[in-house]
């Protein structure tokens, strides 16, 4: 896996980020900065941090499937070296 695959967002994510932050946004232009914005903060972070974790995750599964699809391959290889008859 490339750097630039497991850095990019997948096209859902980025707009979550953005719509959460947006509405993040006009909530502090509304209510202003009252008691409530450290809530505010702590919910746009809450979903930051879940998109991420769900990122991370996502790449995880990839390289567990590249790695098993890889040992499954040399697996197959080592049984067609046994299967071959030997004279």
């Amino acid at each position: 896996m490339s750097s630039e695959e497991s850095r990019s967002l997948d096209p859902w994510s980025a707009v979550v980020i953005i719509l959460t932050l947006v509405l993040f946004l006009v909530s502090i232009f509304v209510k202003g900065f009252t008691h409530e914005l450290p809530l505010e903060v702590g919910v746009f972070l809450v979903s930051l941090k879940l998109i991420l974790m769900a990122q991370k995750n996502s790449l995880s599964a990839k390289m567990t499937a590249l790695q098993l699809d890889r040992l499954s391959r040399a697996l197959e290889g080592i049984e067609a070296q046994f299967a071959q008859p030997r004279h």
